[in-house]
């Protein structure tokens, strides 16, 4: 329990209250905490949200698989993000997609009446839920419109373009592997090395010469 709680102290979705409140949080009836190993699956496409689910450590994909049969990664949740929060008080509170644990995973469930009671007793939680909900409901939209029906040239130079404007550079390092950013933007690996390798002949793009880590965005 003591390292669950130590866990929960770290999630700025609740850091409105005290040690005390978090410990009663872990503790009420109908909320439980659930741990995931690497690729389970923690919820299948049209499971009913009945809860708020915190991440209080690891990693989660949401994912699609497109008509081709291809694995799509739409989005990715860390450590404080929340599952469900834009799904449970909906008229058809199914999950869409697919979300795969791709690390252990521990997750906080919050049961709808709890989560009203927390509503109720702290206006700065409802702030930060609400925040947060209508911030990534935003981030979640703009990713489907990038990755889906989109050529892989064009998924790859979005890729780019949000990597060197959060690395401030027109030179980036890759900060996933090729297999990874293939998954993510639905395709076969060979595909994505073969579009890459494409881009470069068209001197649209450099790679470094040691380990490749390295992309010059020629294109901008």
């Amino acid at each position: 329990m003591k390292n669950i709680l130590d866990l929960l102290k770290q999630i700025d979705l609740v850091k409105s209250f005290d040690a005390n409140q978090l410990e009663s949080l872990l503790q009420a009836k109908g909320n439980k905490v659930n741990s995931y190993e690497r690729n389970n699956i923690v919820h299948f496409v049209g499971d009913i949200c009945e809860n708020l689910e915190i991440i209080l450590s690891g990693e989660v994909a949401v994912e699609r698989i497109d008509e081709s049969g291809k694995l799509m990664t739409i989005a990715e949740f860390f450590d404080g993000d929340i599952l469900g929060g834009n799904l449970l008080f909906s008229k058809n509170p199914c999950y869409p997609m697919t979300v795969t644990a791709k690390k252990p995973t521990i997750i906080l469930e919050i049961s709808k009446r709890q989560l009203f009671y927390l509503f109720a007793s702290s206006l700065d939680f409802l702030k930060s839920y609400l925040a947060y909900i209508s911030d990534h409901s935003v981030i979640l939209g703009d990713r489907i419109k990038h990755y889906v029906n989109r050529t892989i040239r064009e998924c790859i130079i979005s890729y780019l373009d949000y990597e060197s404007k959060k690395q401030e550079s027109s030179t980036i390092k890759l900060t996933i592997s090729k297999k990874a950013l293939a998954e993510r933007i639905g395709v076969q690996r060979t595909s994505l090395s073969r579009e890459l390798a494409k881009m470069r002949n068209e001197g649209l793009i450099e790679f470094d010469k040691n380990n490749r880590k390295l992309v010059s965005l020629l294109y901008h």
